[in-house]
């Protein structure tokens, strides 16, 4: 029987997402329950993903894996950061915002940081692991309708974050490479080996 495995997001996209980078690994996963709203209030991406990670292992009496994300550019002393997702109201608003903040500079490295958290049963985080991407960003979006992702140009992949296919985002992309670095404690723990 393979383990359950609650992903602490309402966000279906983004729980599809991780789960696509856990196929590989024999669980089955499943979004939080819906009522679960988790304040976050930590001031590193790892706090915020133990809160959730906890929130939603508390809720479902089993193993819980999160995540807390942001965009970080050099030029703004890694802001927006933490607060990535409340930089502005809107994703339009949020990508006026970060060029205006900007401006001119031709100083425009930037990352996608991601942190993953694993929590048991218990509500006790026991392992954790980060990934970046790197790129620099565009003076525009390179399509319309997209937020943060649609200005970090990722050289290696010669397109920006928001245009990554599948297999990119599970390679090259913050989320997944977290998820790959924290494969082996989900087999350890989950009892997968």
């Amino acid at each position: 029987m393979r383990p359950l495995l609650t992903i602490a997001s309402g966000n279906p996209v983004k729980v599809a997402e991780i789960e696509a980078m856990l196929g590989p690994l024999p669980v089955v996963v499943q979004r939080q329950p819906e009522a679960l709203q988790v304040e976050e209030t930590g001031s590193t991406y790892r706090e915020n993903a133990s809160l959730k990670a906890t929130a939603a292992a508390l809720a479902t009496d089993g193993w819980a894996l999160a995540d807390d994300s942001g965009l970080e550019v050099d030029a703004l002393g890694c802001a927006p950061g933490l607060y990535s997702a409340r930089y502005a109201e809107g994703d339009d608003a949020k990508i006026t915002k970060l060029l205006n903040d900007l401006g001119s500079t031709p100083y425009r490295s930037a990352c996608f940081r991601s942190t993953m958290v694993l929590s048991d049963p218990e509500g006790h985080c026991v392992a954790s692991a980060e990934g970046v991407c790197w790129g620099e960003l565009l003076k525009a979006p390179a399509y319309p309708g997209g937020s943060y992702e649609s200005l970090l140009w990722v050289r290696e992949a010669r397109c920006t974050y928001g245009e990554f296919n599948d297999a990119q985002l599970i390679r090259l992309g913050s989320r997944g490479k977290a998820a790959r670095a924290l494969a082996p404690d989900l087999r350890r723990f989950l009892q997968l080996i």
